[in-house]
């Protein structure tokens, strides 16, 4: 799985761009819209499912629709990441922004399941391209320890924006399935402070190396083993926004409201120990963090699947998110610290790419395992994965510490754009 290399990149020189500070707050926006993908409708389901009985496989097809915006972002992501390196970081963003708000919002008017699917293929465009560029900047613009600061920051501000986001939709698709689509529409004037704050940063000039190559021109080996630790984690992780509602519906008679409350609570623990893991970063290392993960993945999801009792369900979302809270943060500085900044969009795209693959996935290997299984049997069976996966990577031998290497990002000044 996850192994070390000795690839190393050139250390970066300490940037402080103009106006840091609004850099800075409107990239952490930015980072809030990925959270509106899909799971912002998930209390919509049960009442659209029931809107669109009449059309054939609906059940699917709603799941579909919650989702499908991940398969789109998981083949876009890599063409995304492409452009952000050649065509720049601050086109892309903007232009995602923009389409995120139209293609988001499609769904207050649209009375056709099908059209409403097609919006949110468009949607998973925007969302792959503002992902990838965000985490892009941050990593160009954050040397350093400053990284994983900025990168918990960007964590913490995506799980608070669940909490608001996900609390309004559910509120909202109370009143009217299409409610939650409404929301879509704050990326509008996002838009505009992402062209009139963000900053391009230079590009890297390739160095020659000893044998004639670009100077940390290589892919990371690295990041194969992160892209497949991605992709388990987003399989396990999408079981709560595409089947929780049900779930809640079944044992405790929960509407709308009360799954958006419930998601939301996952999205807070996520955010206060995403807005933490600079200090987490600083205390231990990347494998331990990444084997810390999967254990609180594994505990929530046991948690929950072996309980019909509502509070008990809590407690299993709240220790779900904290280790959500760990994910991202960790394995964008782990692989941030051994990428050269001119294949950054490129392997970050990997990381979305994977990312939205296994969400896109969660459904369809989820759904036909309820029938046996039960929703209740299919998060003990996720626990059970999440716990594999903690022990693999504690028995893993990594061969050489967890530190960048000399030379790396970790290993530049620490003066940063905007310090946090």
């Amino acid at each position: 799985m996850v192994t070390h290399t000795n690839d190393t990149v050139r250390a970066e020189p300490p940037r402080q761009p103009a106006g840091a500070r609004p850099l800075l707050i409107t990239l952490l926006l930015s980072s809030m819209l990925t959270t509106m993908a899909g799971a912002i409708i998930a209390p919509s389901l049960p009442a659209m499912e029931k809107h669109f009985s009449s059309v054939d496989n609906a059940d699917f097809l709603v799941r579909m629709v919650l989702t499908v915006p991940a398969l789109m972002i998981a083949l876009g992501a890599p063409l995304v990441g492409t452009l952000v390196d050649r065509i720049g970081r601050k086109p892309v963003l903007a232009a995602s922004v923009g389409l995120f708000g139209f293609a988001g919002g499609s769904g207050l008017v649209l009375d056709n399941l099908y059209a409403i699917l097609a919006g949110r293929l468009l949607l998973g465009v925007a969302v792959a391209g503002i992902m990838t560029a965000t985490t892009t900047l941050v990593t160009d613009h954050y040397p350093g320890e400053s990284r994983s600061r900025v990168l918990g920051l960007q964590a913490g501000f995506m799980g608070f924006g669940g909490v608001a986001f996900l609390s309004l939709g559910g509120v909202l698709a109370d009143i009217d399935w299409r409610g939650p689509f409404a929301i879509y529409l704050v990326a509008m004037p996002l838009t505009l402070l992402v062209l009139r704050f963000v900053v391009e940063p230079p590009r890297a000039a390739a160095v020659p190396g000893a044998n004639g190559d670009a100077a940390g021109g290589r892919f990371p080996k690295l990041a194969y083993g992160i892209y497949a630790l991605v992709l388990i984690s987003q399989v396990m992780f999408y079981l709560i926004p595409s089947q929780l509602p049900f779930y809640l519906e079944d044992i405790g008679g929960i509407g709308a409201s009360g799954a958006g409350l419930a998601i939301a609570l996952m999205s807070l623990a996520n955010a206060l120990v995403g807005l933490n893991y600079g200090k987490i970063n600083k205390r231990f290392g990347f494998k331990q963090v990444a084997v810390a993960t999967f254990a609180l993945l594994a505990a929530g999801y046991l948690a929950i699947g072996a309980t019909s009792a509502v509070p008990l369900v809590l407690v299993g979302l709240v220790v779900l998110g904290s280790g959500v809270g760990l994910l991202i943060p960790n394995f964008n500085t782990w692989l941030a610290s051994r990428t050269p900044v001119a294949l950054r969009g490129r392997v970050m795209g990997g990381v979305t790419s994977c990312m939205f693959l296994g969400q896109f996935l969660s459904p369809a290997l989820s759904q036909p395992a309820t029938g046996p299984l039960g929703i209740d049997g299919v998060y003990l069976a996720a626990g059970a994965l999440g716990a594999t996966v903690a022990v693999v990577l504690l028995l893993l031998r990594t061969g050489s510490p967890d530190a960048a290497p000399a030379g790396a990002p970790e290993a530049a000044p620490r003066a940063t754009a905007g310090r946090p």
